[in-house]
């Protein structure tokens, strides 16, 4: 029976190299797989998705407002999908869970997607608001903070090492940019930690 799962973290988790791992798990027995990105997140090239261990696969984009459904539908008049996985899916718009949700549904092919909780300022990113209402099954992909907790938020560098409280949700970076942190030590970090009330 075909799910919309959806596996999220902080930055620099692993959650594309799971991802490519699980496509790879696929192929390797023969079935074939259809990777999907977010096109403005050129990080590892245009329609790639890349690992920061190394290993990285070409994957078709998708767009603001564009429909997933008809993209996927049209994917697989051109043969049979095993599997869809969708890196970055914290990008998606509610409608195009719902897309992914009538893929599963109505054209009964799993769609596994991978991406970020929550942003910067600790707020839901639309598409993972919409993931975490409408998957199946969700699961916690896991990094740790520097000291060693569970890290659950991440913070916004700026290009002189500040840690940067305003500006737009959306903002493409890897490890310069970005540190993920426990929620205490993501606290202390944007100011909203006065004091030690432990």
């Amino acid at each position: 029976m075909a799910k919309l799962y959806f596996q999220y973290s902080t930055m620099n988790a692993g959650k594309s190299t799971l991802l490519l791992q699980a496509s790879y798990n696929y192929r390797e027995r023969g079935m074939e797989t259809y990777l999907i990105t977010a096109k403005f997140d050129a990080r590892a090239g245009e329609g790639r998705i890349g690992s920061r261990i190394g290993i990285g696969a070409e994957a078709d984009t998708f767009e603001d407002g564009e429909d997933l459904y008809a993209k996927i539908e049209a994917r697989l008049g051109q043969g049979a999908v095993a599997c869809i996985f969708i890196d970055e899916a914290q990008f998606l718009s509610k409608e195009q869970v719902w897309d992914l949700a009538r893929v599963v549904d109505d054209l009964r092919v799993p769609v596994m997607c991978y991406g970020l909780r929550v942003d910067f300022q600790g707020n839901l990113f639309p598409g993972s608001a919409a993931l975490l209402a409408l998957a199946d099954e969700m699961r916690e992909v896991r990094t740790i903070c520097h000291c060693g907790k569970k890290a659950t938020m991440v913070v916004r560098m700026s290009e002189n090492g500040l840690v940067l409280t305003e500006g737009a949700q959306v903002e493409i970076g890897g490890n310069e940019r970005y540190v993920s942190l426990c929620r205490r030590h993501w606290r202390e970090a944007t100011g909203d930690l006065e004091g030690d009330h432990a």
